[in-house]
């Protein structure tokens, strides 16, 4: 059978997920181990492709490279990225810069340092905004290289998000920061938690799918 991490929690279902080349069962806490194998099996087919999905998009994303007149997406837009003499790197508002003469993978690193720099710039105060609105203040604001998940919230009521994010535009950042909120007063995807994402966010749905669509438009490859 395939080698799979059990994850209980006050869940009524079970479910299986593929993240990071690694199958996770996230099952209710008292349903028994056997039941929970047997869903795996039943699902043997589907688990073995969808590893192989994610096998093919870690090798694209190694293989992955970026060069200096080349573009990157940030809040939603195509930016340059160019060479600029000196040793330092960062972003203006209208391109991303970066010290010449550095190898493809040397480029990328700068990029990401930057993504991270440039997030938690922007979703720090956007949690504090929301949050005073919901009536919630999280634990603790983290930046995380999450490559399968948009953001999370922890039960100490951590708020975590990828840097990958700021590549969204506004309308789907606000969405993701409100749900990560919401999960503070509901831990779990009941119709109550949802009440609470449209209470604040009227039109999630739409920015929900946006961001879906953005995230197959990702899994080409970058970073």
């Amino acid at each position: 059978m395939i080698a799979y991490t059990l994850i209980r929690s006050k869940r009524r279902t079970l479910a299986l997920q593929v993240r990071g080349g690694q199958v996770e069962a996230r099952a209710p806490l008292r349903m028994p181990k056997a039941e929970i194998d047997r869903f795996v099996l039943a699902k043997e087919k589907w688990l073995i492709d969808k590893l192989a999905e994610s096998k093919d998009l870690a090798k694209k994303r190694e293989a992955f490279s970026l060069g200096y007149g080349d573009s990157i997406l940030c809040r939603g837009r195509e930016y340059p990225l160019a060479a600029k003499t000196g040793d330092k790197s960062g972003f203006d508002g209208e391109r991303f810069y970066i010290p010449p003469g550095l190898t493809p993978a040397e480029i990328k690193m700068c990029c990401v340092q930057i993504y991270r720099i440039i997030a938690r710039r922007v979703l720090t105060p956007k949690t504090a905004e929301f949050g005073a609105r919901m009536g919630v203040r999280p634990a603790a604001v983290k930046i995380s290289g999450a490559k399968t998940r948009w953001g999370s919230c922890s039960s100490r009521g951590s708020v975590n998000y990828s840097w990958r994010l700021i590549m969204a535009d506004d309308d789907m950042v606000d969405y993701v920061v409100v749900h990560e909120l919401a999960h503070l007063l509901e831990m779990n995807h009941s119709g109550r938690f949802w009440n609470i994402v449209e209470n604040v966010l009227p039109d999630f749905r739409r920015r929900k799918a946006r961001l879906k669509e953005l995230q197959q438009r990702l899994a080409g490859g970058l970073f």
